[in-house]
């Protein structure tokens, strides 16, 4: 078994927690974002209830949030005791230091436009040209994020389109995490066909996947085992 982490994400109720205990999964996450899979505090603090009696390796649990204000984030603490608060618009890395310093949780900042600032400006040449700019995007948040993750541009809910992105970005900012020390977690399209594909060819630290394991908008936990055992044993 290899150690690509999984997450699973968008999960909207407890018989769906019930049936991927068992699996080895390293991430949950609830959607507090508008969304088609958002949830209440409320509804995720029962959900990480049913969690938290589980006897065996408990997944870590994410909020997703998009531009979400220093109380917003405050209020979704205080009801629903996540590990790591996943921010997915724009936020700056001061809002980032933020949660680190103030509320002692994880962040996984996504960045989802990447790609129209490297892989468009045709005066861009060299590796060594990408990387510097790259870098100048990135470099604010290094000690200040505990993963970063690429996922499709949604200018609305900010993913969980399940439309791929161009997968050339990802050794661009490989290179990045590598030297920065930060885990490089791909999100984006990804489902039970393509994940094998991806892992084989990047070797990602970890894959997040919400609408590739749904049948008609509704997690399918055979999808879930399946996507499951293709990243954690690659067949």
């Amino acid at each position: 078994m290899n150690n690509v982490m999984v997450k699973i994400c968008g999960i909207l109720g407890v018989p769906t927690i019930e049936s991927m205990l068992n699996l080895p999964i390293d991430y949950i996450g609830f959607v507090f974002a508008k969304s088609k899979r958002q949830v209440t505090p409320e509804q995720a603090a029962d959900m990480i209830q049913v969690l938290k009696k589980h006897q065996i390796k408990v997944p870590e649990t994410a909020g997703v949030f998009v531009n979400p204000s220093e109380q917003k984030l405050e209020e979704t603490i205080r009801n629903a005791p996540l590990d790591i608060i996943q921010l997915h618009g724009q936020e700056s890395p001061e809002l980032c230091k933020w949660v680190k310093q103030s509320l002692k949780i994880k962040v996984f900042k996504v960045f989802s436009n990447l790609h129209q600032i490297l892989l468009t400006d045709n005066s861009i040449i060299s590796n060594e040209q990408v990387d510097e700019e790259c870098s100048k995007c990135l470099n604010p948040y290094v000690n200040h994020i505990d993963a970063l993750m690429l996922d499709t541009y949604d200018p609305v809910v900010g993913g969980g389109t399940g439309e791929t992105f161009n997968w050339d970005l990802i050794p661009i900012v490989q290179r990045w995490t590598k030297k920065n020390n930060i885990p490089l977690i791909v999100a984006g399209g990804l489902d039970v066909d393509n994940v094998s594909s991806l892992i084989s060819t990047y070797e990602p630290d970890g894959v997040d996947v919400s609408s590739g394991v749904e049948t008609n908008r509704i997690k399918d936990i055979k999808k879930i085992k399946t996507f499951v055992e293709r990243v954690k044993i690659n067949v």
